[in-house]
């Protein structure tokens, strides 16, 4: 059966999106993923399983983040028991992956074997929750505190399963820096690159809720199964951190909504007396687009300019930014009112550590 004749086009634009993220993977850590993705862009180019599976789906916007639906499919698929060959390369799922390991020949059969499903999987949002980013906005929430002295009232937008609305339960340490219970299972260690801030480390939580649109129950079989499968297979100190937050989450409760962010938003980020109210969220406006990035911001900055001294409200993100020389760089950023100044107080991974700070 002849391909169409604009497939090689269609081909092209799915294998740019796995070639972009191969680099990302290699970037943050992931040799495993990077040598997959390499594999995978040619593959997908020629028309192999690769390109079957994506087929359709080449126009996704970049912020849906194709190539980590497919991945995360395939390691739904590994850690169910479904693809025991690749498996053996996964050190998720008690498997060895070492420099010069050829992994591809057991993915791409993968591919073949289990297309139909993982063509379902791919309309899957990505749902990461990733725990560590709870150390690039700690200095934020401890900033908020000690200039308000009220205790924080958390809105997350984007707040996938809500492990990091428990951030406060867990434990941060750097040189001449510590916060959270000596005892507590999450442990972040070596959190600050350089000088820690000089801040107090006295917090309360008066309230913690968030949004998503397609939440995730942490305390669910279901629901650990998805974010452990987009969690990176040869990444396994981020395994053992999600592990350890999903035991958190077991003891400490979370108002989780199924909602659109700006919709929630609206809503919620209202000022209330007697505490700091606090918008924040991390990697999440490049899933917005860009009008959506400008509505939530005008939300945002309309809820600002209702706040009073005794009803503060904050703003706070980790986000991707451009720099002057036209690369990205990942800034923790803090606006609050009253008073309204934006400010830089962190760069960091958007994993999390190591966190740069900026602040004074």
């Amino acid at each position: 059966m002849e391909s169409a004749p604009d497939e090689p086009a269609r081909r092209a634009r799915a294998a740019e999106q796995l070639r972009q993220q191969a680099v990302w993977c290699r970037e943050q850590g992931s040799a495993l993923y990077a040598a997959l993705l390499e594999e995978a862009v040619r593959d997908c180019a020629s028309g192999g399983p690769c390109w079957r599976v994506l087929e359709g789906h080449e126009d996704m916007p970049l912020g849906d983040a194709l190539a980590i639906r497919l991945l995360g499919a395939v390691h739904r698929l590994v850690l169910e028991g479904g693809a025991p060959a690749l498996a053996a390369h996964y050190p998720s799922a008690g498997g060895v992956f070492r420099s010069g390991d050829s992994p591809w020949p057991a993915f791409r059969d993968a591919l073949a074997a289990h297309g139909p499903r993982l063509r379902e999987l791919l309309l899957r949002p990505v749902q990461t929750n990733e725990v560590a980013r709870c150390a690039s906005l700690l200095p934020g929430f401890l900033t908020i505190a000690a200039e308000t002295g009220l205790p924080l009232r958390l809105l997350e937008v984007g707040a996938s399963a809500g492990l990091n609305l428990r951030f406060d339960h867990f434990r941060y340490e750097s040189e001449g820096f510590a916060f959270g219970d000596p005892a507590a299972p999450v442990r972040l260690r070596g959190v600050f690159d350089g000088a820690a801030p000089r801040l107090g480390t006295a917090l309360e939580v008066a309230g913690r809720s968030g949004c998503d649109q397609s939440p995730v129950d942490p305390c669910s079989d279901a629901g650990r199964l998805t974010l452990r499968s987009f969690l990176w297979p040869d990444q396994v100190e981020r395994r053992a951190r999600l592990d350890a937050a999903l035991g958190v989450a077991a003891q400490v409760p979370v108002a989780l909504e199924r909602a659109e962010a700006c919709e929630w938003t609206a809503r919620r980020a209202v000022p209330e007396r007697g505490v700091a109210t606090v918008v924040y969220h991390s990697i999440v406006m490049p899933y917005l687009g860009r009008e959506g990035v400008r509505r939530f911001a005008g939300i945002v900055r309309d809820a600002g300019a209702r706040a009073t001294a005794d009803a503060p409200f904050a703003w706070l993100f980790l986000e991707p930014s451009r720099r002057e020389d036209g690369g990205w760089e990942h800034a923790v950023r803090l606006t609050l009112w009253p008073g309204g100044e934006p400010r830089l107080l962190a760069l960091s991974s958007p994993h999390g550590p190591p966190v740069r700070w900026k602040g004074p």
